[in-house]
């Protein structure tokens, strides 16, 4: 049954929502994420090693835990995005768009008729439903974001944030360095220059935006105004763990004094 996406429902009122990106099948990390109190899971099966029936079981330790399931696929393809979504996912994260023919195809590939042209073959979200409800349900709580990784999207920028349908417009900053000439420099100046200008812009058009980062970035990108929000999981642990064995260390310390003197 499709039920409110509080996670789109939060960017519309204009909340910021935060997510992590999970890489790997794991469902019991969708429940830690759940009891922490972020907003939504993006189920990275681009950079990831998820199939179909992984987003399935994801998706349904996200039902339970009350955050929403976005599946990143592997390619902006109707059969591809069609099998995550008949699976559970809430919407999607479409990387690589360049165009605004891409991004309408991101839009038909999530959307039924009159909206779009997904196939309507059922899924497991029409359960307790008739295939109306599902049809109305499904194209209003379902979230469209795509990715602009490239200069040949920020070049296009201005005809893609008119297509009806999206919801978010997300900057990725890593595949942008490279497609500069900056490889792996995600905050050079110029990089930063280009990301910056590009969620200017699409705040100017009264769109929502989205971008990754750590505590810091994410401070510095809700002044800007971002509303989409990721991290992924090696940045939770590794912040975690330098504050884990830092406690230690101090604790250490006291007793390795002791021990000299004595």
């Amino acid at each position: 049954m499709i039920t409110t996406n509080r996670m789109k429902a939060k960017i519309r009122s204009g909340e910021p929502a935060f997510g992590v990106s999970v890489t790997f099948p794991a469902p019991e990390i969708v429940e830690m994420i759940g009891d922490a109190g972020y907003d939504w899971v993006m189920i990275d099966a681009e950079h990831g090693s998820h199939a179909p029936e992984d987003v399935y079981a994801m998706a349904v330790a996200c039902e339970q835990h009350g955050i929403t399931p976005i599946v990143r696929p592997q390619v902006n393809q109707p059969d591809v995005i069609l099998r995550y979504m008949d699976r559970g996912a809430m919407g999607v994260q479409v990387p690589h768009v360049n165009t605004r023919e891409e991004a309408e195809r991101a839009v038909r590939s999530v959307k039924f008729h009159p909206d779009g042209d997904r196939g309507l073959g059922g899924g497991r979200k029409t359960y307790g439903m008739s295939t109306t409800e599902f049809i109305e349900a499904s194209n209003r709580e379902t979230l469209v974001c795509v990715q602009i990784e490239h200069m040949e999207g920020i070049e296009n920028l201005d005809e893609i944030l008119t297509v009806e349908g999206v919801d978010v417009f997300f900057i990725g900053p890593s595949d942008l360095s490279q497609s500069m000439g900056y490889p792996g420099q995600r905050t050079h100046p110029e990089v930063q220059k280009v990301v910056n200008g590009a969620l200017e812009k699409i705040h100017a058009a009264g769109k929502a935006s989205g971008t990754p980062g750590g505590p810091a970035e994410t401070a510095a990108n809700i002044e800007m105004g971002v509303l989409y929000h990721y991290t992924h999981v090696p940045t939770i642990v590794s912040t975690f763990s330098s504050v884990f064995f830092e406690a230690v260390k101090a604790a250490k310390s006291p007793h390795a004094a002791s021990q000299e003197f004595n």
